[in-house]
């Protein structure tokens, strides 16, 4: 049976203006950069040329329009050139030819993602639109897969979540706040089936052998949501939200049927997922830190990226009114202005979880 996808999957404020994803993805950048030398280790470590022709294929799944995507590649492509010259020992080997394709979903703004491409990139490039929740490419065809901060958005909301005769029904929140057993079962079960879904889906298009890594947001263990730094900015952005209900900005219905369609797993829940699906077996999964306030977020600069990942979400749920959505983030501004004690270094650390498996021969 076809996995059930959202009819609006969620894209990223594109363009390259002020309030564009590229301009508002420091935080991902961060990310990106703290995986790049367990991704190049990986590479040295795993890959294998002994069968491999002179064709090199790279798949970047949620992409968006950054420039983040550009780095990760870039850095894949040095660390398999370098394995590959250093396998052979060859002092004058066949160059690998790179063929990288950008993956996101239909509404992704790829005009400025290929507008924006190095000017000399080392590879062909090219576009690939769709849910990374499905097949995109043919058998056997993919030798490295890459995804980062992608994994934790959900392919939709549980249907408990909004069905106000459900336990699970989440009225007074808009996230999995690990405060109600039945809300968390239903976003671990939904991001569990996601999660096969993508494992099926990329076991079929890898050849034997590639290698996958994935870095997602998770959670420490023990830890509930709300005890995080992105609980407590989720949580205040609900408390938001209900404020503009209560003035008539917003109508209440609309508030408490809103949610944010992420989850973010456990290390052992994400290990207990890939292990079952079977088809890769995993090289490397760790947990690592990264304190928001390394980068000194300002209240400007946590509502400007904000904006970038849930612009198109308020809009598809509250209306295109633009006044209306910038009337929230102006709110969102205020409370978050009010209330920036509560980001201190201690409550500011999050977990990222950073995987890198390889595919069965």
């Amino acid at each position: 049976m076809a996995h059930e996808i959202s009819d609006e999957p969620l894209a990223m404020v594109g363009g390259d203006g002020p309030r564009s994803y590229s301009k508002n993805s420091q935080f991902q950048r961060a990310v990106a950069d703290a995986a790049k030398g367990m991704i190049t280790e990986g590479i040295n470590q795993n890959l294998d040329f002994k069968n491999q022709n002179l064709d090199f294929r790279v798949a970047d799944f949620g992409c968006s329009v950054g420039p983040n995507t550009f780095l990760a590649v870039e850095n894949i492509i040095e660390a398999v050139n370098s394995k590959y010259e250093n396998q052979l020992h060859s002092p004058n080997p066949v160059p690998l030819e790179f063929q990288v394709f950008f993956n996101d979903v239909t509404s992704n703004d790829f005009n400025t993602l290929f507008r924006t491409l190095p000017a000399y990139p080392k590879y062909f490039a090219a576009g690939v639109p769709g849910s990374f929740y499905g097949r995109l490419f043919p058998k056997s065809t993919i030798h490295f897969a890459h995804s980062s901060s992608a994994m934790h958005w959900l392919s939709k909301i549980p249907r408990e979540i909004l069905d106000s005769n459900s336990p699970a029904w989440n009225k007074g929140s808009i996230h999995c706040s690990g405060t109600v057993k039945e809300v968390v079962e239903a976003y671990s079960a939904q991001f569990r089936s996601d999660m096969d879904c993508f494992l099926d889906a990329r076991a079929q298009e890898m050849v034997g052998g590639g290698l996958m890594a994935i870095t997602i947001l998770g959670l420490p263990e023990g830890a509930r949501m709300f005890q995080t730094g992105y609980g407590i900015f989720y949580d205040l952005l609900g408390s938001c939200l209900n404020d503009m209900a209560k003035l008539g900005v917003l109508r209440q219905e609309q508030v408490d049927s809103f949610n944010l369609p992420l989850y973010h797993p456990y290390v052992k829940e994400l290990e207990e997922i890939i292990n079952k699906n079977g088809y890769f077996s995993i090289q490397r999964i760790e947990k690592f830190r990264k304190p928001l306030s390394s980068l000194k977020p300002s209240v400007e600069v946590l509502v400007s990226t904000l904006r970038a990942y849930t612009a198109d979400l308020f809009k598809r749920h509250f209306g295109e009114d633009d006044v209306v959505v910038d009337q929230i983030y102006e709110h969102f501004g205020k409370k978050l202005s009010d209330n920036f004690s509560i980001f201190d270094e201690a409550k500011h650390q999050h977990t990222e979880i950073f995987t890198l498996l390889k595919r069965h021969v």
